[in-house]
């Protein structure tokens, strides 16, 4: 039961803390709803080439500020660890009976917690803006479901790099390469109308696209199950792994202190 507490005492830290960054909270909700609001207005004629699937450039774009928004989630999360590595409070920890499983989860409530604010807000922004949101109230569920997923898996990108060098700075270094994923990806045109070779290529290898497209299916489509499945299946892999590598590389950081 100790341990039980434990973690609910620093699941509460990291959501009050991240809470309490007023710069970083601004800037995660603010900064995507920028991009959404320009590219939604300097794109919209791309919904006049052939096959474009939405009415609407908003409603397609609207998929984006999601993941935007999880990676200054993946950001803020290898900051507050990296925070807490360079004061000595994961040092203190270590002496303390609570499992590594435990420890990273307390770690990385806020950033789960600031995904499913993330979400909501971009949602309520698009419907208010007039964007299409075609899978109804079960599809609400499944977007926000799909969003604390997504959120996740980066955030334990951000945990990972400041285990490993336990540098808030190379945290930050981290952050621009993850947005050459999401550029790289369908994020400004579906990959069937990508005319460059190249970049349809890497944006169909690129995991980035499935998590946009999965998204996308509920708003212009309603219920797609390939596409569904697939950024499901792409979210909880980033998931997964980012847990089981982040878990291992605090077993050496803890082993370090």
């Amino acid at each position: 039961m100790t341990g039980i507490a434990n973690a609910g005492l620093l699941v509460r830290r990291s959501v009050v803390r991240t809470l309490r960054q007023p710069a970083n909270l601004v800037f995660s909700f603010v900064f995507p709803l920028i991009l959404l609001a320009v590219n939604a207005s300097g794109l919209n004629a791309a919904t006049r080439i052939p096959g474009f699937p939405a009415d609407s450039y908003l409603t397609f774009a609207l998929a984006v500020p999601f993941v935007q928004g999880a990676l200054f989630a993946a950001n803020s999360a290898g900051t507050n660890i990296a925070m807490d590595i360079e004061s000595g409070f994961l040092s203190r920890l270590s002496l303390t009976p609570l499992s590594r499983g435990g420890l990273l989860a307390g770690q990385l409530a806020g950033v789960v917690a600031l995904g499913l604010a993330q979400a909501v807000v971009f949602l309520a922004v698009g419907e208010a803006a007039g964007a299409g949101f075609a899978a109804g109230p079960l599809g609400v569920l499944v977007l926000l479901v799909l969003s604390v997923i997504i959120t996740l898996g980066f955030g334990t990108l951000g945990a990972l790099a400041a285990l490993r060098t336990g540098s808030g700075e190379a945290v930050q270094g981290l952050f621009p390469l993850l947005f050459v994923l999401l550029f790289l990806s369908s994020n400004a045109l579906p990959r069937n109308l990508i005319e460059q070779d190249w970049f349809r290529t890497i944006a169909t290898y690129n995991p980035v696209s499935y998590l946009l497209e999965a998204i996308r299916s509920l708003l212009i489509t309603g219920w797609d199950a390939e596409a569904l499945a697939l950024g499901l299946g792409s979210a909880i892999a980033l998931a997964a792994v980012g847990v089981w590598a982040s878990s291992r590389a605090l077993r050496t950081r803890m082993l370090r202190t």
